[in-house]
């Protein structure tokens, strides 16, 4: 079940903006880069039973020269931000920012002195992944829906495209609903109801 069984003629027409942005997205290499909790669910990920190896990632490299991705898997505090943005410097172009967890998004529920309130007033940052922590299905997904990001990079002369009024890249949010058990969400939903519309609720 090789690519020549695919293709029968043995020839494959595509632009060479197209082979190179997958070549990227099949072999992206995050940085070795935990801060908190979300850092066990992105180790989880990263093991047998959700192998990321799938997706060409099994290699978490040590040296940001050496990586293209990061992953800011739990809350930057103000010492940590420069770190943190050290290593993105040092990362080579091109590469990519995931937020994981509403800590690394959004700074938490708290606006808390010592926790920068979100990664992207230190980095530029790609995808932001709800969730406290977000289920390993949640990173593999945001993972996804970066590959088709990068699948939709402009290069070249191409990338003047950037800069017309016009441009704009897909939205891609990363979801939790698609992986909530079918028994939970029937929950959710059930209270949520009964939180609006029963006696006392809100909209009574």
């Amino acid at each position: 079940m090789g690519v020549e069984e695919k293709i029968p003629s043995g020839i494959v027409l595509t632009s060479v903006e197209k082979v190179v942005n997958w070549s990227r997205k099949s072999s992206l290499w995050p940085a070795t880069f935990g801060l908190a909790c979300c850092a066990i669910e992105m180790m989880a990920t990263g093991a047998g039973r959700y192998d990321l190896a799938r997706f060409g990632m099994e290699v978490f490299r040590a040296s940001p020269r050496q990586a293209d991705l990061m992953i800011v898997a739990g809350r930057v505090s103000q010492k940590m931000a420069p770190v943190v943005r050290q290593i993105y410097d040092q990362m080579p172009e091109p590469k990519w920012v995931i937020a994981m967890g509403v800590c690394a998004s959004s700074g938490g529920m708290f606006n808390n002195y010592a926790i920068v309130q979100g990664v992207d007033h230190v980095v530029p940052v790609d995808m932001y992944l709800p969730g406290c922590p977000p289920r390993p299905e949640m990173l593999l997904d945001a993972i996804l829906k970066l590959h088709d990001k990068i699948m939709d990079e402009p290069l070249g002369s191409n990338a003047k495209r950037r800069e017309l009024p016009g441009y704009a890249p897909r939205e891609l949010v990363a979801s939790s609903a698609r992986y909530t058990p079918e028994g939970k969400k029937n929950h959710r939903l059930a209270l949520r109801t009964e939180l609006m519309d029963g006696p006392g609720g809100i909209t009574r």
